[in-house]
Protein backbone atom coordinates (compact mmCIF):
# COMPACT_ATOMS: atom_id res chain seq x y z
CA UNK A 1 0.00 0.00 0.00
CA UNK A 2 1.49 3.10 -0.87
CA UNK A 3 2.56 5.97 2.12
CA UNK A 4 0.96 9.68 1.49
CA UNK A 5 2.49 12.92 3.57
CA UNK A 6 0.87 15.96 3.46
CA UNK A 7 2.58 18.85 4.51
CA UNK A 8 1.69 22.62 4.37
CA UNK A 9 -0.76 23.16 6.80
CA UNK A 10 -0.54 26.44 9.10
CA UNK A 11 -2.61 29.46 9.97
CA UNK A 12 -3.24 32.46 8.49
CA UNK A 13 -6.16 35.23 8.70
CA UNK A 14 -8.78 35.39 6.40
CA UNK A 15 -8.15 36.13 3.05
CA UNK A 16 -4.49 34.53 3.14
CA UNK A 17 -3.40 31.59 1.02
CA UNK A 18 -1.56 27.94 1.89
CA UNK A 19 -0.27 25.52 -0.39
CA UNK A 20 -0.29 21.72 0.57
CA UNK A 21 1.65 19.23 -1.09
CA UNK A 22 1.53 15.27 -0.62
CA UNK A 23 3.87 13.11 -1.78
CA UNK A 24 3.48 9.27 -2.49
CA UNK A 25 6.35 6.46 -1.58
CA UNK A 26 6.72 3.62 -3.27
CA UNK A 27 8.79 3.03 -6.39
CA UNK A 28 5.42 1.20 -8.38
CA UNK A 29 3.32 4.56 -7.20
CA UNK A 30 0.28 4.24 -9.70
CA UNK A 31 -3.16 5.91 -9.20
CA UNK A 32 -6.14 6.64 -11.16
CA UNK A 33 -6.53 9.88 -9.15
CA UNK A 34 -5.21 11.55 -5.97
CA UNK A 35 -7.82 13.62 -3.93
CA UNK A 36 -7.73 15.84 -1.35
CA UNK A 37 -11.13 15.53 1.74
CA UNK A 38 -11.08 17.91 4.88
CA UNK A 39 -12.98 16.95 8.38
CA UNK A 40 -13.84 19.89 11.03
CA UNK A 41 -13.97 18.88 14.42
CA UNK A 42 -17.44 17.51 14.98
CA UNK A 43 -18.32 17.34 11.34
CA UNK A 44 -17.63 14.08 8.73
CA UNK A 45 -14.63 13.95 6.23
CA UNK A 46 -16.11 15.96 3.25
CA UNK A 47 -14.31 16.23 -0.42
CA UNK A 48 -12.54 18.75 -1.52
CA UNK A 49 -10.59 18.19 -4.94
CA UNK A 50 -9.61 15.41 -7.28
CA UNK A 51 -7.44 15.28 -10.02
CA UNK A 52 -6.89 12.38 -12.28
CA UNK A 53 -3.53 11.42 -12.35
CA UNK A 54 -2.59 10.78 -16.28
CA UNK A 55 -5.52 12.99 -17.70
CA UNK A 56 -5.58 15.75 -15.04
CA UNK A 57 -9.35 15.89 -15.25
CA UNK A 58 -9.94 17.80 -12.29
CA UNK A 59 -12.98 17.89 -9.28
CA UNK A 60 -13.70 20.81 -6.94
CA UNK A 61 -16.40 21.18 -3.86
CA UNK A 62 -18.73 23.96 -4.84
CA UNK A 63 -17.63 25.46 -1.56
CA UNK A 64 -13.88 25.71 -2.79
CA UNK A 65 -14.20 26.40 -6.56
CA UNK A 66 -12.60 29.31 -7.94
CA UNK A 67 -10.60 29.68 -4.73
CA UNK A 68 -8.61 26.29 -4.65
CA UNK A 69 -6.41 24.80 -7.25
CA UNK A 70 -5.41 21.36 -7.33
CA UNK A 71 -1.90 20.70 -9.95
CA UNK A 72 0.32 17.60 -9.76
CA UNK A 73 3.99 16.73 -10.59
CA UNK A 74 3.45 13.02 -11.53
CA UNK A 75 7.51 13.08 -11.76
CA UNK A 76 7.63 13.95 -8.31
CA UNK A 77 4.64 11.51 -7.66
CA UNK A 78 2.96 14.86 -5.43
CA UNK A 79 -0.02 16.29 -5.53
CA UNK A 80 -0.75 20.33 -4.87
CA UNK A 81 -3.55 22.55 -3.26
CA UNK A 82 -3.29 25.65 -3.39
CA UNK A 83 -5.75 27.52 -1.42
CA UNK A 84 -6.44 31.47 -1.81
CA UNK A 85 -8.64 33.51 -0.18
CA UNK A 86 -9.35 30.85 2.48
CA UNK A 87 -12.12 31.69 5.25
CA UNK A 88 -12.70 30.25 8.70
CA UNK A 89 -15.03 27.83 7.42
CA UNK A 90 -11.98 26.09 5.86
CA UNK A 91 -10.62 25.58 8.98
CA UNK A 92 -9.99 21.42 9.26
CA UNK A 93 -7.70 18.77 9.16
CA UNK A 94 -6.58 18.32 5.37
CA UNK A 95 -6.19 14.50 4.10
CA UNK A 96 -4.60 13.63 0.73
CA UNK A 97 -5.54 9.87 -0.66
CA UNK A 98 -5.04 7.92 -3.57
CA UNK A 99 -7.57 6.03 -5.61
CA UNK A 100 -5.60 3.49 -6.97
CA UNK A 101 -8.31 1.83 -9.69
CA UNK A 102 -6.35 0.91 -12.65
CA UNK A 103 -9.90 2.90 -14.45
CA UNK A 104 -12.56 4.84 -13.49
CA UNK A 105 -15.02 6.39 -16.09
CA UNK A 106 -15.80 8.77 -13.79
CA UNK A 107 -13.73 12.01 -11.91
CA UNK A 108 -13.80 9.82 -8.10
CA UNK A 109 -14.90 11.88 -5.29
CA UNK A 110 -16.54 9.65 -2.70
CA UNK A 111 -14.18 8.90 0.02
CA UNK A 112 -14.91 5.04 -0.42
CA UNK A 113 -12.76 5.78 -4.04
CA UNK A 114 -9.57 6.19 -2.46
CA UNK A 115 -7.98 3.53 -0.88
CA UNK A 116 -4.74 5.02 0.29
CA UNK A 117 -4.83 8.12 3.41
CA UNK A 118 -2.20 10.49 4.50
CA UNK A 119 -2.39 11.18 7.75
CA UNK A 120 -3.67 14.61 7.91
CA UNK A 121 -2.36 18.46 8.34
CA UNK A 122 -4.16 20.78 9.79
CA UNK A 123 -4.90 24.62 8.40
CA UNK A 124 -6.64 27.00 10.74
CA UNK A 125 -7.97 30.34 9.28
CA UNK A 126 -8.91 32.95 11.40
CA UNK A 127 -10.98 36.05 11.32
Amino acid sequence: QVQLVESGGGSVHTGGSLRLSCTASGHTFSAYAMGWFRQAPGKEREFVSTITWVAGRTDYAESVKGRFTVSKDNAKKTVFLQMDTLKPEDTAVYYCAADQSIFRNYVPTRPTDFRSWGQGTQVTVSS
